[in-house]
């Protein structure tokens, strides 16, 4: 029987638009919008302040280190950053009904300090929520079994009482390997029934 609700945050309960944040700073400069995102992405800072393991200024230095050429560019697009992430109208009533169907239901996301002191506002669903885990906070990321764990220890759940969504198939194959039940997330209008069937059957 499941009890308990498992939400990633980006792209489910907040949009995190990254293509449409480039695109309103460099309009389409592609080949400069790939270096800038080369450097932001793919030495793997990003992902290191994820997991708590660089803060955002430390990100900064190493995304201008990988393109210096791009320096002024990366600098204005993490500055701005606050402009990619999104609220979804959607989020606070979907927790409220969960919770008045009497689901506890919580969040488990890849999301840096850096992210949450950039735009709170999107995190406006949390306070309606029991609880939930952080990566940098645990010092892992999904799909590490790790941070599955933690989310469990943390509240005393029970992995086989957990639906958990992810828009990152990876990610809810990670769970279900920890023993949760997972859906992957699509959109709100195709998943939200799914979702809802699954935790009502």
């Amino acid at each position: 029987m499941i009890r308990n609700m498992v939400f990633d945050i980006g792209n489910v309960l907040m949009d995190f638009r990254w293509k449409e944040y480039m695109h309103s700073l460099f309009g389409e400069n592609e080949a400069l919008i790939q270096a800038i995102n080369r450097g932001i992405w793919h030495n793997g800072c990003w992902a290191a302040m994820d997991k708590g393991e660089m803060d955002g200024a430390a990100t900064l230095r190493s995304a201008i280190a990988s393109a210096p050429q791009y320096e002024k560019e990366i600098r204005q697009t993490i500055a701005n950053a606050a402009h990619a992430f999104h609220k979804n109208e959607y989020a606070v009533p979907w927790v409220q009904e969960l919770k008045k169907l009497g689901f506890h239901v919580y969040y488990l996301s890849n999301y840096s300090a850096f992210s949450i002191k950039a735009n709170p506002g999107v995190l406006d669903f949390i306070p309606y929520m029991d609880g939930g885990v952080f990566s940098y906070q645990v010092k892992a990321v999904k799909p590490e079994p790790e941070i599955y764990r933690c989310l469990c220890e943390k509240y005393g759940l029970k992995p086989e009482e957990c639906l958990f969504t992810d828009d990152v198939p990876e990610n809810v194959k990670g769970a279900q390997a920890c023993g949760f039940q997972g859906i992957v997330f699509e959109s709100y209008e195709k998943t939200y029934p799914e979702i809802m069937k699954a935790l009502l059957e």
